[in-house]
């Protein structure tokens, strides 16, 4: 977030990479790797680059320095990093600091609504060859994250899942069941609005696949929009990207069932399997 506020305040002020690694005495390459959040932040070089791109009031100033002392403050995840790959950190980092969390899924519970046996058995899939040890990591990780949603200052979160996740056999009929009741307890929750994007309504605004938005409390922050891949992921946060992503996810929305049907559609599914 420090980072692309950064590169915003530079190019409204028409300095170029060069000249701002200049100041800081560093690389242009370095101001690159700054921008996009890969290395640490020096309080004295970010109050540098503000004088630079003329920030003279004191309130953002402070507001952007204090960003630049919390991104050097390793998070509470940063203790799983043994089996947290990096380019995942720094969505848990930002989940953590989102007010809102819209997300479309279509072949999984997303993550902040996974029961704990559900957890475990997608965890297992996507790493085979992990001991249970590290399985244990994966999952207790996956429940601290959910522990936002019922915690002071829970952000909104928001979640349209394709049928097709929720039809999909993950860990057998019991895992299943205990899933849906999750879901269904998730779903009373005031900060928690899910919605079923069923079969029967063919084709929809999602072609590109599952992706989430978050939203920060600071108002000048823009949205990110987080899409995953098998190796890595993309965070997307120009304007043009972010209001693609936001037409889909209303279109969604408007498309998918009901909260209140989503209930009775999750009801059946409870009873079915």
């Amino acid at each position: 977030m420090l980072g692309s506020q950064l590169r915003r305040l530079r190019e409204a002020r028409g300095v170029s990479r060069q000249d701002a690694g200049y100041v800081i005495r560093a690389s242009e390459s370095k101001i690159s790797r700054l921008e996009l959040g890969r290395v640490s932040f020096k309080e004295r070089d970010v109050d540098d680059l503000l004088t630079l791109y003329g920030v003279a009031d004191k309130a953002e100033r402070e507001a952007l320095l204090q960003l630049a002392r919390e991104a050097n403050t390793p998070g509470w995840w940063h203790r799983y990093s043994d089996v947290l790959p990096n380019w995942f950190q720094t969505y848990v980092g930002l989940e953590e600091a989102a007010t809102l969390i819209r997300t479309y899924e279509l072949q999984f519970v997303p993550g902040l609504l996974q029961s704990e046996g559900y957890a475990r058995a997608v965890i297992r899939l996507g790493n085979a060859g992990a001991t249970e040890h590290e399985i244990d990591q994966r999952v207790e990780l996956r429940l601290q994250r959910q522990e936002r949603l019922t915690g002071p200052n829970a952000p909104r979160l928001w979640a349209v899942l394709d049928e097709g996740a929720l039809r999909r056999p993950i860990g057998g009929p019991e895992v299943m069941r205990g899933q849906f009741e999750h879901l269904i307890t998730m779903s009373k929750l005031p900060n928690v609005t899910i919605q079923v994007m069923p079969f029967r309504f063919g084709g929809h605004a999602a072609e590109g696949g599952a992706f989430t938005i978050l939203r920060f409390p600071e108002q000048d922050l823009p949205d990110v929009v987080y899409v995953e891949n098998l190796t890595g992921a993309m965070y997307l946060d120009k304007r043009d990207d972010v209001d693609t992503y936001l037409q889909a996810m209303e279109r969604l929305c408007v498309d998918s069932a009901t909260p209140e049907r989503t209930v009775e559609l999750l009801g059946d599914l409870l009873r079915e399997t």
